[in-house]
């Protein structure tokens, strides 16, 4: 397994919102590739040099990776397709996006990319969801749709419920867009690629013969829950963790009322400690 470095994160780039998606900036429900339509068709095209690959004699054809974005955050898309989507530099091409379960699964099917950078949480069942529809494409010998799991969680149970779906990695958003292209290209060739921490997860998880058990309070929760009370329980404020997920911090109110009434909490001190039992911070 390769290792992907962190750094300056991705989550800054979506401030670059003058370089948006193919067709310019668009929603989940606006026409272009933020609606679930493929942002450009075809197959394969040459690349730019440096990109690996090799061609004849004195003219090398380097690699080109055709990519969909999935995340449900429209200005998080435009950003990583500001980073890493300037394909004569980058040998990436963005080839569709889509921002919930069903776009995903539609876009996928249509443009046939080599790698889609999935989100963990999103509308429909989340990532999961998209893995276990996209399970024919993954097998395909002749041409495999790998997945790149690119989300801003880090705990256990998301990292490994991506792998064991069958994604081929696992980085969080706070990657460089350097690092992250590389390890696009890294999954394109069949390699596995973690954020480093993230590694150990796989492997403990992996090396384990027994099941995980249930935890039936934290099932009452939704995924963006989950996310929302793990920032809790580290001590973010309401509006760092707004600005973490992409949300507004009324947002983040309305999922932290819903946390402590499925757990029948009384405030986010005892949330705190109910998250630290678990291990779960």
């Amino acid at each position: 397994m390769a290792a992907a470095a962190g750094g300056t994160g991705m989550a800054g780039a979506s401030g670059t919102g003058g370089s948006g998606a193919a067709g310019g900036p668009s929603g989940p429900g606006a026409a272009g590739p933020a609606g679930g339509v493929p942002a450009s068709g075809g197959g394969p095209a040459p690349g730019p040099a440096g990109a690996g690959g090799a061609g004849d004699d004195d003219a090398a054809v380097p690699r080109r990776v055709r990519v969909v974005l999935v995340d449900d955050h429209r200005m998080f898309r435009t950003g990583v397709q500001a980073e890493i989507g300037e394909t004569a530099r980058t040998g990436v091409e963005v080839v569709g996006e889509a921002a919930d379960v069903d776009q995903a699964v539609t876009v996928i099917t249509a443009t046939r990319p080599e790698v889609v950078l999935l989100d963990v949480h999103l509308p429909g069942g989340g990532g999961v969801e998209v893995l276990r529809r996209s399970a024919s494409l993954m097998a395909d010998p002749e041409r495999p749709v790998r997945f790149l799991a690119l989300s801003v969680s880090d705990a256990a149970e998301d990292v490994i419920g991506v792998i064991r779906g069958g994604a081929r990695g696992y980085v969080t958003k706070t990657i460089t867009g350097t690092d992250l292209v590389d390890a696009i290209f890294r999954v394109s060739e069949g390699d596995a690629v973690f954020s480093p921490r993230l590694a150990g997860f796989v492997l403990d998880a992996f090396a384990s013969t027994d099941a995980p058990p249930v935890d039936e309070d934290l099932d009452r929760l939704t995924q963006r829950e989950r996310e929302v009370l793990r920032l809790i329980a580290r001590g973010y404020a309401y509006k760092e963790i707004a600005k973490q997920l992409f949300i507004s911090v009324k947002t983040v109110e309305s999922h932290v009322s819903a946390v402590l009434r499925k757990l029948q909490l009384s405030n986010r001190h005892e949330l705190t400690r109910w998250a630290t039992a678990r291990r779960l911070v």
